[in-house]
């Protein structure tokens, strides 16, 4: 099945791209969630039609989501959780607790934007989050886990 994107996917293209991808992930992902059209004849008119605005939208997503990058440089959170005598956390600081963390200081973040690569933190010290805001763009923020007192 061919597509026309509409809006930047990771790992398949921009803006504007005309892609070949499997039907099942074009009529049960793309298209239902916006991000592209089949790719008809009435569709690349209808495309063509709103690239400039299109173009436009994304260009205001991109400098906003840079806004934000440099809002996020030099960050750092600290979260307190019950720890063992060794560190170890009762429990574990995953995505959902960092961005709980980051609207309590001050700062608009989604759980989705923050990427854990190896998993939630079980372990009290300190760590790089990496927080993905927009398809190339990524802050990395520093997360101090202290046990309490």
């Amino acid at each position: 099945m061919e597509v026309i994107l509409l809006k930047n996917v990771a790992h398949l293209g921009v803006l504007g791209d005309k892609v070949k991808v499997r039907a099942g992930y074009g009529r049960n992902y793309l298209v239902p969630t916006g991000l592209a059209v089949s790719a008809t004849v009435a569709n690349l008119e209808a495309f063509e039609a709103r690239r400039a605005e299109l173009e436009r939208t994304a260009a205001e997503l991109l400098a906003a989501a840079k806004a934000r990058q440099a809002q996020f440089n030099g960050v750092r959170l600290t979260l307190a959780r019950k720890a063992g005598d060794e560190g170890r956390l009762f429990g574990s600081v995953g995505t959902a607790d960092i961005a709980a963390a980051a609207q309590e200081a001050g700062f608009a973040l989604n759980k989705s934007e923050v990427r854990l690569l190896n998993g939630p933190f079980r372990i009290a010290g300190e760590y790089d989050v990496t927080l993905h805001l927009y398809a190339d763009i990524d802050a990395v923020i520093k997360l101090d886990i202290i046990p309490e007192a």
